[in-house]
């Protein structure tokens, strides 16, 4: 299995980057996940002729290839931050690599409710007409006091919260699996996707 884990910040020192590292390492048997960055994105803004930026379209190759994909976002003011909803929006912007792609959510945050609004928010987003993303449901995974989450190897420091990843992420590859049974309607919701448009509205 081919995972996508897209780091939804672009803060350097992000704990929602060793969220997913940890992702990353502690599951390599089980899937094969490439993290992804969003910081080197240019902000969105609608290009001559729909001509979008490479570094867009090479990320968008990577998601629409990828068995599914796991996003870490932090919350800024009780939402996801500024630079996650950028690239969302050029990844919805004439291309579809998130149509019916099986996503898991996760966050962490330095404070005790470990990005629950943001999490909340971003599953409405992924639900827009242009990304119509496959949300796995209840599998909301909250890394609160990230700071002191980790040890000195990047690994989190709570076995149960190990446990819950675990579980989840078991969830999440038989989620990937059942969701390609449910692909019927995915030429009909890419049409809708193509046909809608903001500005006609």
């Amino acid at each position: 299995m081919k995972l996508i884990g897209l780091v939804g910040t672009n803060n350097a020192n992000s704990t929602n980057r060793k969220l997913l590292q940890f992702i990353q390492k502690h599951f390599e048997k089980d899937a094969e996940i490439e993290l992804i960055e969003i910081k080197d994105l240019p902000m969105f803004n609608k290009p001559a002729e729909k001509k979008l930026p490479e570094v867009v379209t090479e990320m968008a190759v990577k998601i629409d290839a990828a068995d599914g994909v796991i996003i870490a976002t932090p919350e800024y003011d009780h939402a996801i931050p500024a630079s996650l909803m950028n690239a969302l929006a050029w990844l919805s912007y004439g291309i579809y690599p998130f149509l019916n792609k099986p996503v898991m959510i996760t966050g962490a945050s330095y404070g005790t409710l470990g990005s629950s609004r943001a999490q909340q928010q971003l599953r409405q987003i992924l639900d827009a007409p242009e990304l119509k993303a496959s949300v796995m449901p209840g599998s909301e995974f909250l890394l609160s006091h990230s700071l002191q989450a980790f040890d000195s190897e990047g690994n989190l420091n709570d076995i149960e919260l190990t446990q819950k990843l675990e579980a989840l992420f078991t969830d999440f590859r038989l989620f990937v699996k059942m969701n390609e049974k449910l692909s019927h309607a995915q030429a009909l919701l890419q049409k809708e996707a193509e046909d809608f448009d903001w500005e006609t509205l």
